[in-house]
């Protein structure tokens, strides 16, 4: 079976079929084996070999008599039965190709010397500046997510560990029946560890994604903007076509999605429906989603605010540039110093000196609520120094 088959299967069982996605998974295999992998096969097939594999006679009538109401329009060429707002989800869903996903999330580079690197000071707040650790965190101990997935994993992160940040300050409420709703609603689902936090997560089954070669000098293959900074988007360009991941490696370690268990808790899943199909998500549950993680990446790192009096103030195009100059310069020392040390720590040993590394070079702000959101500077010569060696 191939990855888009697997992917079309999952998508039958859990949003035509209703079957919870975690049962789903753990049926896959087994349908595979007695050739049961289509809509059009499952619903020839007798109720009583389907509740062979589920063990519930209701399951397998539920799901057969799914497969004939699918395999019915099919055949047919219908889809006027669908809601105008299922249409345009489902055609949203189906135009977020893999290359184009992770093109259009490519976070920007730097081709800016150690020098300039360690001269370099950000203004920001302290959430975005533990985004950006934990996204360059994950490249080595996931390397096997694609950015999608990383961007993702990463802001479920800081979106939790902030949310129960603001619970003990008494910024935001959550009460024990509602922490223990979205336990009981995560219940079934695989985990993934970011910085020593268990994340609840969605496996991508069938998620093909290209990644593109290692270029040691960025120079060679990389799109060039002003300033000596690129962008990762010419090295995929370049690349797509050369290296696509082995089939049996991604159904053995398959792309993430970290699941936004508060969203799951307050919305009907409606509300989340058109976040997931921008994020190529076709599952029914909420995600947080990429799109979200690099947006904030993008406006959060700005430059020392300076005298009102003694410059004129930059247009928007000029500061969103600046911002994303000092995102890449960012993201280059985050790797120096990830490279420095991946030789020497194992990943569950970077995984544990991140939140360390954080405080070391993280905003000077207010304690306690008054701190809340607020910004001061980092000096990335801070982040080199943190180096093996240094």
């Amino acid at each position: 079976m191939s990855a888009n088959q697997l992917q079309a299967l999952l998508r039958f069982l859990s949003q035509d079929a209703k079957i919870p996605l975690s049962t789903a998974m753990s049926k896959v295999k087994a349908l595979q084996t007695v050739d049961l992998d289509t809509p059009e096969k499952i619903s020839k097939a007798h109720t009583k070999d389907i509740s062979s594999i589920f063990n519930d006679e209701k399951v397998a009538k539920q799901l057969v008599a799914a497969a004939k109401r699918v395999s019915k329009k099919r055949a047919a060429g219908d889809e006027s039965a669908l809601s105008p707002r299922k249409k345009r989800r489902r055609e949203k869903s189906d135009d977020v190709g893999s290359i184009d996903l992770e093109s259009a999330l490519a976070l920007p580079k730097s081709l800016a010397n150690e020098d300039e690197l360690a001269n370099t000071v950000i203004f920001t707040n302290r959430a975005p500046l533990v985004l950006a650790f934990a996204v360059t965190l994950l490249k080595h101990t996931m390397p096997e997510q694609p950015l999608s997935s990383r961007l993702s994993l990463a802001q479920g992160y800081v979106s939790t560990t902030s949310r129960a940040r603001a619970v003990s300050l008494g910024i935001q409420e959550l009460s024990k029946d509602e922490e223990e709703s979205e336990r009981k609603l995560g219940e079934g689902q695989p985990t993934a560890t970011i910085m020593g936090k268990e994340l609840k997560v969605l496996k991508r089954w069938g998620y093909e994604w290209k990644q593109p070669e290692v270029v040691k000098d960025p120079t060679v293959q990389s799109t060039l903007q002003g300033n000596g900074e690129a962008t990762e988007k010419g090295e995929l360009a370049e690349n797509e076509a050369r290296l696509s991941p082995n089939l049996e490696s991604i159904e053995i370690n398959p792309p993430l999605w970290a699941l936004d268990l508060e969203a799951l808790r307050k919305s009907n899943r409606a509300d989340f429906a058109e976040a997931n199909a921008q994020a190529g998500n076709q599952t029914n549950l909420p995600i947080y989603t990429p799109q979200s993680a690099r947006a904030y990446l993008m406006k959060s790192f700005d430059s020392p605010p300076l005298s009102e009096t003694s410059v004129k103030k930059p247009t928007a195009a000029a500061k969103a540039a600046e911002k994303e100059r000092n995102l890449g310069r960012l993201l280059r020392a985050l790797d120096m110093l990830y490279d420095s040390w991946a030789t020497t720590l194992s990943p569950e040993e970077l995984d544990k000196r991140t939140w360390s590394w954080y405080v070391k070079v993280r905003p000077e702000v207010l304690h306690g609520a008054a701190g809340w959101g607020g910004k001061n500077e980092v000096r990335i010569g801070d982040i080199l120094a943190l180096r093996r060696g240094s």
